[in-house]
């Protein structure tokens, strides 16, 4: 999880990739209207939000004990108590960085539909994980495999029943 830029696709690609596990791009989930209206620059309200949020879910439950990994933004809590909806014993990897760092990060790709003015919207929106949550925040400073693999050991850590490889 986290905002636009900080790497959820690429780290959540790797980290299937280390547990041997299912990968989905969350941004593949969401309805064509909620793409044209973020590549207009325009940021999703709740309501925009709440079917892809569902359906999230639902790909998670659907995975049925299978391990999953969605690459998401899942940036405040009631956004990921609706994924927790469909599968409670979902954890959370938060990736978190600089507004300097993320900013680059979205310059640099070109023809992505979520341009880089609406950061701002979504480090507005992101509340962090609080302490009753499963999750953890990893620092973007450091390298994709770097995060992926300490994503993987905390995950081993906390024992859901993956098998870091």
């Amino acid at each position: 999880m986290g905002v636009s830029g900080c790497g959820k696709s690429t780290v959540g690609a790797l980290l299937a990739r280390e547990l041997g596990a299912g990968f989905l791009d969350g941004d593949s989930l969401h309805p064509a209207h909620n793409v044209e209206k973020m590549a207009a620059g325009i940021p999703l309200d709740d309501d925009d939000r709440r079917p892809w949020l569902e359906e999230i879910g639902r790909c998670f439950a659907a995975a049925e004990g299978s391990s999953l990994v969605i690459a998401c933004s899942a940036l405040k809590r009631s956004y990921r108590n609706l994924i927790r909806i469909g599968a409670e014993d979902t954890r959370f990897i938060h990736l978190h960085g600089s507004v300097e760092l993320l900013t680059a990060r979205m310059a640099s790709r070109p023809g992505h539909f979520m341009p880089p003015s609406l950061l701002a919207s979504q480090l507005h929106t992101l509340e962090a994980l609080e302490a009753d949550e499963a999750g953890v925040i990893l620092n973007i400073a450091d390298t994709p495999d770097m995060l992926a693999a300490h994503a993987a050991r905390w995950l081993t850590a906390i024992n859901i029943g993956v098998q870091s490889q």
